[in-house]
């Protein structure tokens, strides 16, 4: 089942979630503030797309972390911010089990109904 990683509040996660109500894919939220995320599921959405693009840089999150956690990034630095600062996921992302999707474009969303 499709699962979408968000955070409620986040008209981005809305708007996709709205998207898949109305074309009746079925799909859960996983709430990434209250439900969390681990290493095995990071370390899929970067062997996917890779770190750069799962790092959300233009979060609210990012901006309150300190120069120091910003210096030096790799992936093995994105991962360990990434877990304790769950909200540094782009979102809404949303995983198939076979495919991630980072964003909402609706001809992306589009393609999971095929």
């Amino acid at each position: 089942m499709l699962t979408i990683y968000g955070i409620p509040n986040c008209d981005t996660c809305r708007k996709a979630r709205k998207w898949l109500d109305a074309n009746s894919v079925e799909h859960r939220f996983h709430d990434l503030r209250v439900d969390g995320i681990d290493k095995e599921m990071l370390t899929r959405w970067l062997e996917s797309a890779g770190w750069q693009k799962v790092l959300n840089t233009r979060s609210a999150t990012w901006r309150g972390l300190t120069e120091a956690d910003k210096q030096d990034l790799d992936e093995t630095r994105a991962i360990d911010l990434m877990l304790v600062h769950p909200t540094l996921v782009k979102r809404p992302l949303a995983d198939s089990g076979e495919s991630v999707l980072i964003g909402f474009s609706e001809a992306d969303y589009a393609s999971l109904k095929a």
